[in-house]
């Protein structure tokens, strides 16, 4: 069970760091809110591809990684387009 969290810790960071990537512009996220909506895209896309009988959260497959990739590109770019709007809102 720690090997599964630890697992899922290190693949969100990477699917976080490549949601950032993926996406245009520049996003004003710290790496901890990378890791933390990483590691929510990639448990959304597993629990996704668990619903369609690709296997446990917890496996590595193809499907599940392509949608934890897609759901942590919507929680990253909601995440800096809320950040960006109230930093604007601030600097009158």
């Amino acid at each position: 069970m720690l090997f599964d969290i630890l697992g899922l810790i290190v693949i969100g960071l990477v699917i976080g760091a490549l949601a950032r990537l993926l996406l245009p512009g520049k996003q004003h996220i710290s790496i901890v809110a990378t890791l933390v909506l990483g590691v929510l895209g990639a448990i959304i896309g597993g629990l996704i591809a668990s619903f369609f009988g690709t296997g446990d959260i917890f496996e590595l497959n193809i499907l599940g990684f392509v949608l934890a990739v897609v759901a942590a590109l919507v929680l990253v770019g909601g995440y800096a387009g809320t950040a960006g709007r109230s930093n604007r809102s601030v600097r009158h």
